[in-house]
């Protein structure tokens, strides 16, 4: 699958010097267009984005506003990892109707979704709701 093989790619940019913990990160967005993002580590350790969150924004910037799928990477090799919470928060800004694949090194992935990581989420929907 092309999304999980870009962010096998992406991983392998990783700027983790600290953790040395590289992720990968690929967006699908809903126009077609795949967009990649890696960790990026900071000495001032709260300063550090995530692959996720690099991934996103970099979309954003290039003016997507609509989202397909995720897909996740990391060096674990024996079970499935997902997202941080704050990237859920963050992706959730989005919608909530993502399909998320959670990847291993090897290629292979497990599908799941974000309502499903993320249940009960707070959304922009509830801003408008006091």
């Amino acid at each position: 699958m092309e999304l999980v093989s870009k962010c096998l790619q992406a991983r392998d940019m990783a700027y983790c010097p600290y953790s040395r913990f590289p992720v990968g990160a690929a967006i699908l967005t809903a126009d077609g267009a795949i967009i990649t993002g890696c960790n990026v580590e900071n000495a001032s350790y709260g300063l550090t984005v995530c692959a996720e969150r690099t991934a996103i924004q970099r979309a954003v910037a290039e003016g997507h506003r609509q989202f397909a799928a995720i897909a996740v990477t990391c060096d674990i090799k024996d079970r499935f990892v997902g997202p941080c919470g704050a990237c859920r928060q963050v992706l959730m800004e989005f919608g909530s109707d993502w399909i998320v694949y959670l990847a291993k090194p090897d290629g292979s992935y497990k599908e799941t979704s974000l309502s499903e990581l993320l249940p009960l989420a707070f959304t922009p929907a509830h801003l408008g709701k006091n």
